[in-house]
């Protein structure tokens, strides 16, 4: 068992301005309806370094289910038709709607790839008009995933020391 700061974040409003446009030449943020091995390949390479375990820990049957629901939607980062990343939402239609995963594969980190997929993922799923669009983050997370999420508009609302499997 490992310990973990967890700070739970959410925003009340879409962002203002203008989109983020794209950092480089053939960047492209679209909503998927992955199968489960290629949900479950790209889920391991952008959460593998950061011990993203949830979704694996899924009897099969009811990850395939969660995915295909129309309150699942998930926005993947594209670099010139090649997987980078992802952002998924669970809730969508719903008042409250929680942003469960976000990152980018390791080897697309630190070129302001991060910043665009959340934007233009949170536009789309501010769309559906919630009333909140909530997360929580923990100290195994990237060092700068607060930040980014901070920048987006998201505001830290409560904070707890939580015990999770190794």
């Amino acid at each position: 068992m490992v310990d973990l700061l967890v700070t739970y974040m959410e925003m009340t409003a879409p962002p203002s301005g203008e989109q983020l446009a794209a950092p480089l030449p053939g960047a492209a943020v679209t909503r998927e309806l992955p199968d489960l091995p290629s949900y479950v390949s790209l889920y391991r390479a952008v959460g593998g370094p950061v011990q993203w375990d949830q979704r694996l820990r899924i009897p099969e049957p009811e990850l395939e289910a969660l995915l295909a629901s129309t309150s699942t939607h998930i926005h993947v980062l594209r670099l010139d038709g090649e997987a980078a990343g992802f952002c998924e939402f669970n809730d969508v239609g719903q008042p409250a709607v929680e942003l469960v995963h976000f990152g980018l594969m390791p080897a697309f980190q630190g070129q302001r790839l991060g910043p665009f997929l959340l934007d233009q993922s949170l536009r789309a799923a501010w769309s559906h008009r919630p009333g909140r669009l909530w997360l929580h983050t923990d100290t195994h997370d990237h060092p700068a995933a607060r930040s980014v999420y901070e920048r987006a508009g998201f505001r830290a609302y409560a904070q707890r020391m939580g015990t999770f499997p190794d």
